[in-house]
């Protein structure tokens, strides 16, 4: 292969966003960390995380992604089931450490974990939200941005906006 061949095609990254992906304890590269709390599902878009990630990955950040190809649907929900309990206390780490602590429902899931981490961090001054029309609780969640002061968006577009925005731009 050519050496004019672009970086890309020869398979090397030239991202300069990192993602750390659940239970990596890997150090933060990135000018600030970014958690990415919300619905974890795939949809006809796709994964919204990945999305986000291709959309910010000429920006010197570090995204937290909780999400794990390796989770298993046998794994117990309880704090005496390691891999479980490891998982959760992960993403409770990141979240509190995090410059920013993104939340995104989905208006096809009802994502009752996302209302717990959006809860967590309403008052810390560090969430942005993502709440198409379509959520069921999409009121509750208006009346708390508005509250306490937190952006809410309808898109990960406009969460990549938002993100550069707080996060690099002074």
């Amino acid at each position: 292969m050519p050496i004019s061949t672009p970086l890309a095609e020869r398979g090397i990254s030239t991202s300069r966003c990192q993602t750390i992906r659940a239970p990596s304890r890997e150090p933060s590269r990135g000018v600030k960390t970014v958690f990415l709390a919300g619905t974890t599902m795939s949809t006809d878009d796709g994964d919204w995380r990945e999305h986000l990630g291709e959309l910010l990955a000429d920006q010197p950040l570090t995204l937290y992604n909780p999400l794990r190809p390796d989770w298993d649907s046998t794994w117990r929900e309880d704090i005496s089931f390691e891999p479980y309990r490891e998982q959760v206390e992960w993403e409770l780490d990141r979240q509190e450490t995090a410059d920013m602590v993104v939340v995104y429902f989905h208006p096809a899931s009802k994502a009752p974990i996302s209302l717990l981490e959006f809860g967590l961090c309403a008052r810390t001054g560090k969430a942005t939200v993502v709440c198409p029309e379509g959520y069921w609780k999409r009121g509750n969640v208006q009346i708390v941005c508005r509250r306490y002061g937190i952006e809410m968006v309808d898109d990960v577009h406009a969460l990549k906006e938002t993100i550069v925005r707080s996060c690099l731009e002074v």
